[in-house]
């Protein structure tokens, strides 16, 4: 993508009230997949500076159909004041070290999600290898907080057996036939998460949005229709 259409899609955020272009790649996804009903319940993982929120909210429908949208994210995140209502809030928070349970309980009546939207991104450093690997690790919490299971990929040796103790015996937070939506960096373990995905929901797939800017590396992997219970598809793989 040119940097004329990076600036287009700045130009349109900023026309249209949106806090940041990245509202055009979810409004993509939107469009395409069709992943948040009118009334659903969203869980917003990475939600700083709220343009996903702001998206999340508008594809609820109107204040009548009801739905919900949380945000969590290291940095306090004011809900936005345009295409926000009362259905959205934030909490300030570590999604790495937060337990599942902990999450679920911020669900409509604790019975977990109907979206994941996964935007988390690391401190990119500019070491391509190290981001890929920070950011798959990312990917892996959101898949370990949706499905209740995780790719596990240890770390120089380190031990991991431990990572997800507070989540012992916790199902995931995303509901059966759920949707589930995580940013990459593109690298050979992107491939394994997708892998690892697959047989867990009806559909996965990867999308370049088109507002991503072109010298990015970031790739969405697109899951549609969680499997009942992601434990009776662990053969599967």
């Amino acid at each position: 993508m040119s940097g004329g259409t990076a600036d287009f899609f700045y130009r349109e955020a900023q026309r249209l009230g949106y806090l940041a272009r990245s509202a055009f790649k979810l409004l993509q996804m939107q469009k395409q997949y069709k992943l948040i009903k009118p009334g659903g319940s969203v869980l917003d993982l990475g939600c700083a500076p709220g343009a996903w929120l702001q998206v999340a909210c508008q594809s609820l429908g109107p204040l009548k159909s009801g739905g919900v949208v949380v945000g969590i994210d290291l940095k306090k995140v004011k809900v936005p004041s345009n295409h926000c209502d009362e259905r959205v809030k934030t909490i300030c928070g570590d999604v790495m070290n937060i337990e599942r349970n902990k999450i679920r309980e911020l669900s409509p009546q604790g019975k977990g999600f109907s979206v994941i939207l996964s935007d988390m991104c690391p401190s990119v450093s500019g070491i391509t290898t190290r981001d890929a690997a920070l950011s798959v690790e990312l990917g892996t919490r959101a898949v370990e907080l949706a499905v209740g299971e995780g790719l596990l990929v240890p770390n120089d040796g380190e031990d991991v057996s431990n990572c997800t103790s507070g989540d012992a015996d916790v199902g995931g937070v995303l509901r059966p036939g759920g949707n589930l939506v995580i940013k990459l960096l593109e690298s050979e373990d992107t491939k394994e998460l997708g892998d690892f995905c697959k047989p867990r929901f009806r559909k996965a797939s990867w999308l370049r949005p088109k507002a991503t800017r072109a010298a990015s590396r970031e790739i969405y992997l697109i899951c549609q229709g969680l499997v009942g219970d992601a434990k009776e598809t662990s053969s599967k793989k």
